[in-house]
Formats: structure tokens, C-alpha cells, sequence
């Protein structure tokens, strides 16, 4: 059977819990959506460097709640905290562009919680990945120390998919390596999944990781 459905998104709701969590009328959806799109965008890519992970947001009647997932918190949290202010003011400012006017009565609370084991975390691994491929290291090494890193730290398996030009082919293909089980169909099983662009020289190439968690006992 082919792999149509991302394996996260077919076990929230009944595993997992939703990364937006709020209520709407008709007139405020549109925003709401917009705002929520917005904002986990931005945070992912201005807190790269703290190894985000996920954004989980809550809304309240006059408040904001942000649950950020970073590997490295200190990176967030600055010193004396005035990492977390400049994230609340970048908030504001994203609601203020989409909304087109200033929110004065908008509170953001900004909760920060810490990867208990950042090699357990697909895409931690496939932005991994892909940083090495992109600084020219062959795929194949790449992928294989990625898949030894994450076996070493408990999980009881892993697979990576490549397509596009891989390894500067002429054309399309498709490489796939994998270690340990991998049931995607399982629905009970802990799998966590990413996928990621990598720009190369010769194109895009695509990453995809599934990783088989240990379920909590």
C-alpha cells in the first residue's frame, strides 16, 4: 500500500491532540486560520536555530497561547527572558498584519517546552539531514549516520525517503533506507513524521522520516 496519508495527521484526534486549538464564528475563521498559518510559519523559520520543533496554539477569549517545542530553550528564552518578549512582540506584530489593526487588548502567553531527546525527533533529523546534504556531503553517509544516531538513542526504527535529482542524477528517482519497523498502518504506534526540502546544486531534493517511538508504558 502506498504511503498517501502522513502519519501524523491520520492519528490526530484519536492519538494525538490538534496543534490549533480554538473555536470560531463564520467572520473571525478566516482570520484566525490565517493568523495561526502566519505565525507557526514565522516561528519555525526565526527559531531555527534553537531546534524548533512544533507550535502548538491555544486560544482564549482575550488571550494567546503559544507551546513552542525547542531542543536548546535558553536560545528562546534569552537572558532575564527577553528572548520570550521579542517573540510576544513578533506575534503581535503578524496579528496586527493580518488583521490590519493594532490588538490592544491581546494577550500572548509564550510556554516553552524542552525535546527530551532531540534524535527521537523526525524533523530534527531531516533538517539534519538536509544541512549536510546541502554543504555537498554525499546523501548516502548522510543518511546513514542520521539512522545510526537515532537507532543508538532508543527508537525502535527509522526510514528515510530521498526523491528528486539525488546525487546529481539526470533524472528523477526515488531512495529509500530503513532500520528496525516502521508500521505506519499501526495507528497505535508512536511514529513521528517530517518532511523538508533540500536545495542542491542540481535541484530540490526531498526528504522525508518516519521514526518508530517506543510507546509510554
Amino acid at each position: 500500500m502506498g504511503q498517501k496519508v502522513n502519519p501524523v495527521g491520520i492519528r490526530i484526534g484519536s492519538f494525538l491532540p490538534w496543534k490549533s486549538r480554538w473555536f470560531s464564528d463564520s467572520q473571525t475563521f478566516k482570520d484566525f486560520l490565517i493568523e495561526d498559518i502566519r505565525i507557526r510559519e514565522g516561528l519555525m523559520e526565526r527559531l531555527k536555530l534553537a531546534g524548533i520543533t512544533s507550535v502548538e496554539i491555544e486560544r482564549l477569549p482575550k488571550s494567546l497561547v503559544l507551546v513552542i517545542t525547542v531542543s536548546r530553550p535558553g536560545v528562546v528564552i534569552g537572558r532575564g527572558g527577553a528572548g520570550i518578549e521579542d517573540v510576544k512582540k513578533y506575534v503581535l506584530d503578524i496579528i496586527r498584519k493580518v488583521r490590519g489593526k493594532i490588538i490592544r487588548d491581546l494577550k500572548v502567553d509564550i510556554r516553552i517546552n524542552e525535546v527530551k531527546n532531540p534524535e527521537l525527533s523526525a524533523y530534527l533529523v531531516a533538517n539534519r539531514i538536509v544541512s549536510e546534504m546541502e554543504r555537498r556531503i554525499p546523501h548516502r553517509r548522510a543518511v546513514q549516520k542520521a539512522i545510526e544516531r537515532v537507532m543508538a538513542s532508543g527508537a525502535l526504527g527509522i526510514k528515510v525517503t530521498l526523491s528528486g535529482r539525488v546525487g546529481g542524477a539526470e533524472i528523477h528517482r526515488v531512495e529509500k533506507f530503513k532500520a528496525g519497523s516502521v508500521p505506519t498502518q499501526t495507528l497505535r504506534e508512536d511514529i513521528d513524521y517530517a518532511e523538508t526540502p533540500a536545495l542542491l546544486k542540481r535541484g530540490y531534493v526531498g526528504v522525508k522520516v518516519w521514526i518508530h517511538k517506543k510507546g509510554e508504558e
